[in-house]
């Protein structure tokens, strides 16, 4: 309205003077564009990690309509895709244009959801503590706790979970024998609370390190 203001002054009283205010005028318009870039929402459990410059300056999580300085970043890391995920002519036709990075690299928002979610890992053939091969599979039950852990300490906090818990759940099922086992001695058939609590405590050690809470985890299928 300044702006607009000035122009019309301008033009009524033919006085070249007047233009000099358009210096100010114009600066205030493009600083209360920028100031408009830093609003944000989020939604419930949802929080947004402040990265200014490469520094970590915090983590909002509480749902509503937020003003923060305009220049955090609005991602958090660029990581590699994996290895055979973009076929070659694909990369090539890109280089061509100048955009291969954006086919190579992918982009992590820095809002961060904290709701509980299921990982349900694939079939897994192992073998057990006597060396039979058995079939198994599990649901991890998880969310984030840490925010800065989950952002800073690993690549991508969602394949790190997923990794670990297939791990996790190969080196527990190479601890118990599939069934029949030695006296008072427990099986991945018969003590399916106990063979789970080993799980869940196995999982939380490992997925520390991305600030990640296990919630449940259970076996949900296994078979010779």
């Amino acid at each position: 309205a300044w702006l607009v203001s000035i122009i019309v002054h301008t033009a009524k009283a033919n006085d070249p003077e007047y233009l000099w205010w358009l210096v100010p005028a114009v600066l205030l318009l493009l600083l209360a564009m920028v100031l408009l870039y830093g609003h944000f929402t989020l939604q419930p459990n949802e929080a947004r990690v402040l990265i200014l410059f490469g520094a970590y300056k915090g983590t909002v999580r509480t749902s509503g309509f937020w003003w923060a300085n305009p220049f955090y970043a609005r991602a958090r890391a660029r990581i590699p895709l994996p290895p055979g995920s973009v076929s070659p002519e694909a990369v090539k036709a890109a280089a061509a244009k100048g955009m291969a990075s954006s086919l190579l690299y992918r982009s992590l928002s820095s809002k961060i959801s904290l709701r509980v979610r299921n990982f349900n890992s694939e079939r897994l053939k192992v073998n057990d503590k006597r060396g039979n091969p058995v079939e198994i599979a599990a649901v991890v039950v998880w969310r984030v706790e840490d925010t800065a852990k989950a952002a800073f300490d690993v690549d991508d906090f969602e394949s790190y979970v997923h990794i670990q818990s297939e791990a996790a759940i190969r080196h527990i099922a190479s601890l118990y024998a599939y069934d029949r086992g030695e006296e008072h001695e427990p099986t991945l058939r018969e003590s399916a609370d106990e063979v789970a609590a080993a799980l869940k405590k196995e999982l939380q050690e490992r997925l520390d390190t991305a600030g990640v809470i296990v919630e449940e985890a259970r076996l949900t299928h296994l078979a010779y």
